[in-house]
């Protein structure tokens, strides 16, 4: 009997007004991944756990491509989407025993817009409001979408909009604080990096990442801090926080008259990166700066030490690697790993990405391939990345 997949989880909260486009993105993700030269060329598989779930997202996909047909709205619908991303080659059997999983998996949580902008209908939607909200508390990465629609109807007058987009979801998190706090105890596990995206992008092709990054701190930051403020106040160690930090643009498609160019996507090839990579490189970030407690680590970052662990210790390319000082008064003692695969420099990740390729290590090169996005989404001006 085969061994079974030893998967590990990596969640995201993806907030976003109505109409923002979260459907969309979440379909055009999953279709593009199905694509035959996606199948063809890549190193792995993006499997639906769901697979009627995943029928109707490719259906939305097709629909678009091959219709330019955008769905209907999918007004208060908190629906969970379960990908598995899985190796296309595992490797011989005793070099993947050696590894500390097989397989990631990717948990998109939608929480709807609609939940921030109106008050519970019934005590049953309100309690399916904070159930839904407790489903989503294990992410690492959460995702706040700026409607880019919405930004071209209030140009030149964009903080009314942004006051309105931050405010609706400061309110919102304080209409829930009581229910989530654990007996008065603030939160140990709650989403730590929190990345404000711009949707519809293609609505701004003159707009890169950090313009993105300018219009909000120029427009908004009051309103980012307020926000921040919130979340401080319902997270143990508040110091281990990004928000109005990471910025990313996003765009499903470049929609014209009569023509949606499914290809021409922004930012969705950073999905998988920033909800696995950029988690453990922002708890070495946090770990160098503070003394953070050990009891509070493995709530900051799922799965951290287990990525490292890939990306560092794999036979096939350790040679690559080479002896790396560990750095951080913690780190040094607790996580080495870590602290080794977060500091890898741009030509040694490129140098381990092919040895792996060339050794078949797959999952390495997988991992390794995803540290060298979103080094290139920060180059060609799709993301803006924290560096404190």
């Amino acid at each position: 009997m085969a061994a079974s997949l030893r998967v590990r989880d990596q969640h995201i909260a993806v907030f976003g007004g109505s109409g923002s486009g979260k459907t969309v993105l979440v379909s055009s993700f999953y279709g593009a991944t199905q694509e035959p030269a996606f199948t063809k060329e890549g190193l792995f598989h993006v499997i639906a756990d769901d697979t009627g779930q995943g029928h109707r997202l490719r259906q939305i996909y097709l629909g678009m491509k091959n219709d330019a047909k955008t769905p209907a709205a999918n007004r208060f619908a908190a629906v969970p989407y379960s990908f598995t991303i899985k190796l296309k080659d595992p490797g011989d059997a005793k070099a993947a025993k050696s590894r500390p999983f097989d397989a990631l998996r990717l948990v998109w949580h939608d929480y709807p817009g609609e939940w921030f902008e109106q008050e519970p209908s019934s005590e049953t939607e309100a309690t399916r409001r904070v159930d839904t909200f407790r489903s989503l508390l294990r992410s690492d990465v959460a995702m706040v979408l700026v409607d880019g629609q919405k930004l071209l109807d209030y140009a030149g007058d964009e903080e009314k909009y942004l006051k309105s987009l931050f405010g609706d979801l400061r309110d919102g998190l304080l209409r829930l604080k009581d229910e989530l706090l654990d007996d008065g105890e603030r939160l140990k596990e709650f989403p730590r990096v929190w990345i404000i995206a711009l949707s519809k992008a293609d609505l701004h092709p003159e707009l890169h990442a950090h313009g993105f990054q300018d219009l909000l701190i120029q427009k908004a930051a009051g309103d980012v801090a307020a926000l921040r403020d919130v979340i401080t106040d319902l997270v143990q160690f508040p110091e281990a926080l990004s928000l109005g930090e990471d910025f990313l643009l996003l765009s499903s498609a470049k929609f014209e008259p009569e023509r949606i160019e499914v290809t021409k996507r922004v930012g969705l090839d950073l999905i998988l990166p920033v909800a696995s990579i950029l988690p453990l490189q922002r708890l070495v970030q946090w770990s160098q700066h503070f003394e953070v407690p050990r009891r509070l680590l493995d709530h900051f970052a799922d799965n951290a030490e287990a990525i490292a662990l890939v990306l560092v210790t794999a036979k096939s390319f350790r040679d690559v690697i080479g002896k790396i000082p560990k750095v951080g008064p913690l780190l040094a003692s607790a996580l080495p790993m870590l602290a080794q695969a977060a500091q890898l420099s741009r030509s040694r990740i490129e140098a381990v990405n092919a040895t792996a390729r060339a050794k078949h290590d797959n999952l390495a090169a997988v991992l390794s391939q995803f540290q060298l996005d979103l080094e290139r989404g920060e180059e060609d001006g799709t993301f803006v990345k924290s560096n404190k």
